[in-house]
This record gives structure tokens, C-alpha cells and sequence, in this order.
């Protein structure tokens, strides 16, 4: 008896959630998708990404790229430059809505490009619903916790009676022959299962991200006592530098190149402080996802506070911490991880609208039995 209660609070529980969560979930399904190959779609669609590498194949430094932004646009602020790699051109992030795409090789102004295109259109979806951060993001926030829950509690509506062949074939296979409530039926209930684990760690992955308390939860889980507190760049009181600037961002671009970066030593990002006592923040070991942020100071170029170890140094639960973006977006394998998560996060979107057919077909069921019913 307790048994069949614990069953209707369950399902009455998946019924509700769900109902109540489903656009959000939709949205944050469709717009995952999309943006799972949002780099290799501008790679294909932005010939302004691609330039010839020339026979000496070397790259000038930052201060002669930052020279030529410069003189093309006086008067905007500098705050970075991107190298992306052999044959691509470096972008630099500005004081405004664009970017500025820069050949590598000979300073030639590419292309300027608006910040707010497609993607950008289809990221603020994802985060914050195009709203205003402080109600798209609980929202986003709370939708995913609540899909979190909805995985749990449709595993458990899933789950056979018992291992008969027919119950069997009934929870892993959809039986397309079928009429297509019941096809329907299948799509929900065996693509459901078959993206559980998938769609399981992206929610949890999202929930990282959306609440500090779960992040801190999930830290400690994985063996981490408490969160290191970081102290924050601009917060650094750090010794003026006698050398200028751009002579600084030079010198630490080519000693993360050569002396600190593991892996595409020629991907780096590198900005330019506002004074000489300002840190420099270079960005290297861009792989699969993940990477590494070094902070130095201007007059020695050692490490401030700020930088954290290689990922290789960190512990578990660190590495878990900051494994939590490539983990979120499946670009731990390259291609092959990025396929199946897009396959996932369009089952995931469709959850909410073949649960909702289910739902209403149950619905409009009810009632045409309660028509039938002879009056007394």
C-alpha cells in the first residue's frame, strides 16, 4: 500500500515539475544544441578567421598588433588579444560592441566584427532566458534544478515491474510500428532513459554554475574541504612597473609560449593592463575545454596571488571544480563528445513536449469517459 502511494506522489511529482518547467527546459535544450558547434559553424561560415601563414611563420608580438588597432581606432580602449593558432587570425576585445580581427603575420586589419551576433543571441537564451540577468538567471537556475529532479523521478516511473521480456522491451526499444501515442510514448520514456547519465551531468554541471551552494556541495563530495578564497586581480596591490606596458605584455607572452604552456603553445590570450601597476593576465593550455589563467606582475613577471596551479597540480575536487565547463558543453573529446551531447541535448529538449502530449492525450481521455458516464 505504502508502496503504491510512494508510486502516485512520484508520478503526480513528474507530472507538476515537469509541466511547470518545460519551456525553460525546451529553450535550454534547443539553445545548448546550437551552441555545441558554435566554433566550428564561424570557423566554416567567417572567412575573416582564416589567414595564409607565411613562409618564416612567426608571429609579431602583441605591442605591434596593439600599435595597428590603435591607429585604426583611436581613442577605444584595449583590453586583450586572442591568438588563436597557426593560419587564424588574432581577435582583440575593445572598449565597445565589436571585436577586431588582426592578421597575426602582418598586423593587416581582418575584419570588425559585432560582439552580438547569432551566437551571442542564442548564449544569452541559454543563460539568462534574454532577460535581465537578476530574473533570467534564478530562473534558469531553478528550471534546471527542477529538470535535475524530474531525472530522478522518471527514472523511477521508468524502471520495469519486473525482467519479463515484454517489460523489457518495453523500457529500451521503441516499437515505431505502433500507433503514435505510443510511439510517443516510447520517445519519452526510452530516449529519457538512454540520455539519463548525459543529461544528469549537465544538470549538475548547470546547478555548479547557477547556485554557490551547490557548487560548494558538490566540491566538498568530491574531497574538497573548503573553496579556496581567491583573491581577485584588480584587488592586488602591486609595485609600479619602471618598464612600459606594452614592453611587459611583450616579454610575458613569449615566456608563457616558451617557458610555461603544455599543450598549443601558440593559442594564447594576453591583455593589456591599464598602468604599469596593474597585473597581466595571459590565458594558455586551451584544450578540450578547459585552460589556464596566469596572472603576473608587471616588474618582475613573477605570479601574483591570483594564479592557480596547472590543472595536472590541482587535487580532485579542484580538478572537478575546474573540469565543470568542458564537462558542461562535452568538449572533453573533441568531436566525438561534442556529437553525442548535441544528440543529448536535443532529447533533453523534446522531454518536455512528448511528456506534455502524454499528458494531454491522458487528459482529454479522462474527460471523454466522464461524458460517457449515464446520469443518474
Amino acid at each position: 500500500m505504502l508502496k503504491k502511494q510512494l508510486k502516485k506522489i512520484n508520478a503526480w511529482l513528474h507530472l507538476w515539475l515537469g509541466l511547470s518547467s518545460g519551456i525553460v527546459v525546451v529553450i535550454l535544450g534547443i539553445t545548448g544544441c546550437i551552441l555545441v558547434f558554435e566554433q566550428e559553424i564561424k570557423s566554416i561560415t567567417s572567412s575573416w578567421l582564416h589567414v595564409e601563414k607565411p613562409a618564416s611563420g612567426d608571429y609579431l608580438p602583441p605591442s605591434v598588433l596593439y600599435q595597428a588597432v590603435k591607429k585604426a581606432l583611436p581613442g577605444k580602449e584595449i583590453h586583450s588579444v586572442w591568438y588563436h593558432g597557426a593560419e587564424r587570425t588574432a581577435h582583440f576585445s575593445l572598449d565597445s560592441d565589436s571585436m577586431v580581427y588582426v592578421n597575426p603575420y602582418t598586423a593587416a586589419i581582418m575584419a570588425m566584427v559585432d560582439h552580438e551576433d547569432f551566437f551571442h543571441f542564442i548564449d544569452e537564451g541559454h543563460r539568462h532566458l534574454w532577460l535581465p540577468d537578476h530574473i533570467g538567471k534564478p530562473i534558469i537556475g531553478w528550471a534546471t534544478f527542477i529538470f535535475f529532479l524530474l531525472l530522478i523521478t522518471g527514472l523511477i516511473l521508468w524502471w520495469p515491474k519486473n525482467l519479463k521480456r515484454a517489460n523489457m522491451n518495453k523500457s529500451f526499444k521503441i516499437k515505431w510500428s505502433a500507433r503514435w501515442k505510443r510511439v510517443n510514448y516510447d520517445l519519452h520514456n526510452v530516449l529519457g532513459f538512454y540520455t539519463l547519465l548525459l543529461a544528469l551531468l549537465m544538470a549538475i554541471t548547470g546547478l555548479i554554475m547557477s547556485f554557490s551552494w551547490f557548487n560548494k556541495g558538490v566540491y566538498w563530495l568530491t574531497g574538497g574541504n573548503t573553496q579556496p578564497v581567491q583573491q581577485r586581480p584588480r584587488e592586488e596591490v602591486l609595485e609600479a612597473s619602471k618598464t612600459p606596458m606594452l614592453e611587459n605584455v611583450d616579454k610575458v607572452w613569449r615566456m608563457v609560449q616558451d617557458d610555461i604552456a603544455l599543450y598549443h603553445r601558440n593559442e594564447i590570450i594576453v591583455s593589456f593592463p591599464e598602468d604599469e601597476t596593474k597585473p597581466i593576465y595571459a590565458c594558455t593550455d586551451m584544450i578540450n575545454g578547459h585552460w589556464r589563467d596566469l596572472y603576473f606582475k608587471q616588474t618582475d613577471r613573477t605570479f601574483t596571488n591570483s594564479t592557480r596551479p596547472a590543472l595536472k597540480d590541482l587535487s580532485f575536487a579542484d580538478k572537478v571544480r575546474k573540469m565543470n565547463y568542458t564537462l558542461h558543453v562535452g568538449a572533453f573529446a573533441g568531436m566525438f563528445s561534442k556529437s553525442i551531447y548535441f544528440l543529448a541535448s536535443l532529447i533533453c529538449a523534446s522531454l518536455p513536449i512528448t511528456g506534455f502530449y502524454i499528458w494531454w492525450g491522458k487528459r482529454k481521455k479522462s474527460k471523454r469517459k466522464t461524458r460517457s458516464v449515464p446520469a443518474s
